[in-house]
């Protein structure tokens, strides 16, 4: 310290003798120095009185006691809450490697015993070329990377064998080739019996070209009418390295409603609310060259699927879970005087339960459409369903809804859900739905 104190003296004695402009430059020098110095002195003047402290607390309570303070000071430094953090992190990765394969099988192939050169045999060609090949030792398939479209033949190559509940599993390999201008990009594509390739439920894409591939999953929300209109989206941005030229097996859940999809196990897309009428699939490569072709191996289709999440089924209310399930919830208990608009007293009840609903959800939108029957005419029914779910909205509005996020429709008697032909049928076209959008 006595060195220091010399040296800083020195400067001092330099610096009174130096010019006026140096005098400035070197003055805010000076006190820079002199404050470093001086929390330098304070610094280890509360060390060591710390030191002094901890050395006699130790004497008076004992080697035990402690030690039991020194592990105490230490904790005392670790970040807040690091027990939570890492608590989190270990629930967090059971939760995203829950994939269970379907207790069913309805078709594997690990294409054992087929010969290279020829097409599997147990697939069929939507478009484009594939080829037995042997890669690493490993019989599989090689779909040539400008155009291969398969779909497995399931019980002699019909298209309705998935149902609402399976899994399907596969492994694929490519190894990213830098000198190329493009690489594969994939097609999991799941369809309803009826519609055509092209047109899907849903599926899932990913392209091999960057460094970590990002996923992609577009589905048809369940209160769509038809089967091809995609306007649901989950993307998995950067989710895993998988054109390292290793083998990864990839993995799908459809239960009821819910997709989920994973690659080596983990979890990484996960829709709680797509439609559900999946009857047939394909797996399509297109794109980069066909000298590097994508290959796939250990194929497995099974029914059954990862559990439903019911989201505290039990503790949700009828109008949630039917949004929750199918976009929208159908009422036939909002009820009317006879010819007119008016509502009747005993309709309060439902329509409060959707106003609790709307109130917990206050960001959503709802179409809010009156039906009839078919009796009288449409010049009659059309404007009665109109003032009638005009009716439903005010009364929303009364409850305390925002009107901002509800729009009222009449449908008159054009969309019956039952044969108007007996009162029964009737009974059950007269009624109140509310349209999530």
């Amino acid at each position: 310290m006595n060195k220091k104190l010399i040296i800083v003296a020195l400067c001092l004695f330099f610096l009174s003798s130096a010019d006026t402009y140096a005098q400035g430059i070197f003055g805010r020098i000076r006190d820079r120095v002199k404050n470093k110095i001086e929390n330098k002195i304070e610094e280890t003047v509360t060390d060591a009185a710390n030191s002094a402290v901890d050395a006699a607390t130790d004497a008076v309570l004992g080697t035990d006691e402690a030690e039991e303070t020194e592990t105490r000071r230490n904790n005392d430094t670790a970040a807040p809450d690091a027990d939570n953090a890492a608590d989190v992190e270990v629930n967090a990765g059971a939760v995203k490697n829950d994939f269970v394969r379907g207790g069913t099988i309805m078709f594997e192939d690990n294409m054992a015993g087929e010969q290279v050169g020829e097409f599997p045999s147990k697939w069929d060609l939507e478009r484009g070329n594939a080829e037995i090949a042997i890669v690493n030792g490993q019989t599989c398939i090689a779909m040539m990377s400008d155009d291969s479209w398969l779909t497995p033949l399931v019980k002699g190559g019909i298209k309705n064998y998935l149902g609402d509940v399976f899994t399907v599993e596969y492994d694929m390999l490519y190894k990213k080739n830098n000198g190329q201008d493009s690489h594969p990009h994939v097609e999991f594509d799941v369809m309803n019996e009826n519609e055509r390739r092209d047109r899907e439920l849903f599926t899932i894409t990913y392209n091999f070209y960057y460094d970590k591939v990002s996923f992609d999953c577009s589905y048809v929300r369940p209160n769509e009418e038809g089967y091809s209109n995609k306007e649901g989206n989950a993307r998995a941005y950067e989710a895993a390295i998988t054109n390292d030229g290793r083998w990864h097996h990839y993995a799908l859940s459809f239960n009821k409603r819910a997709i989920k999809f994973y690659i080596d196990g983990k979890r990484i897309i996960n829709v709680p609310n797509a439609k559900a009428g999946a009857g047939w699939l394909t797996l399509f490569a297109g794109g980069g060259s066909i000298e590097f072709p994508l290959y796939l191996r250990n194929v497995v289709i099974a029914k059954g699927a990862v559990e439903l999440y019911e989201r505290n089924e039990t503790d949700m209310s009828a109008v949630e879970r039917s949004i929750a399930e199918t976009g929208k919830f159908v009422t036939n208990n909002i009820l009317f005087k006879t010819g007119k608009a008016d509502l009747l007293p005993e309709s309060m009840t439902e329509i409060q339960k959707v106003a609790d609903y709307m109130k917990k959800n206050p960001s959503v939108r709802f179409e809010v459409q009156g039906h009839t029957d078919n009796q009288g005419t449409d010049a009659v029914n059309d404007p009665l369903s109109q003032k009638r779910a005009e009716a439903v909205v005010k009364a929303l509005e009364g409850l305390g809804v925002d009107g901002f996020n509800l729009r009222a429709v009449g449908k008159g008697s054009h969309e019956p859900v039952a044969s108007n032909s007996t009162d029964e049928g009737r009974a059950k076209n007269r009624r109140v739905e509310f349209i999530k959008k």
